[in-house]
């Protein structure tokens, strides 16, 4: 499941809605629906993602929190790391080798040790 996923799924939980109607207001299919809250298809389209806003009727931080959500859901996410020192690479790699085998909390932490900042453009976090 991605972050997004996770949240569209707890509005719609929240709000007693069935996966099957809220497709239907969305214009989308249930299907896509569904692969969307269990992290089966990439990121949303900036289009899709307000018209979710809009059909919740969020407003200022919940709609901004939606959209981020949304840029950080793609389950496949490649690194670009040419460029970039060696020590880099290797992280890269040791993230995308044992992703797998780290708790909960470690993936915290991690979260947590990196800085937030400003997005640079779009090609290396797009």
């Amino acid at each position: 499941m991605t972050p997004f996923g996770q949240k569209l799924r707890e509005l719609r939980a929240a709000r007693g809605l069935r996966l099957k109607d809220m497709a239907a207001a969305l214009q989308i299919t249930p299907a896509y629906l569904s692969a969307l809250e269990h992290g089966r298809r990439g990121r949303p389209s900036w289009r899709l993602v307000q018209t979710i806003i809009g059909y919740f009727n969020v407003i200022w931080d919940e709609a901004e929190e939606i959209e981020r959500l949304a840029r950080l859901s793609h389950p496949r996410i490649v690194i670009d790391t040419a460029g970039l020192s060696p020590r880099a690479t290797e992280l890269a790699n040791l993230l995308s080798e044992r992703i797998t085998l780290l708790s909960s909390a470690e993936i915290e932490k991690l979260i947590e040790a990196i800085p937030a900042r400003p997005r640079r453009g779009t090609s290396r976090n797009a």
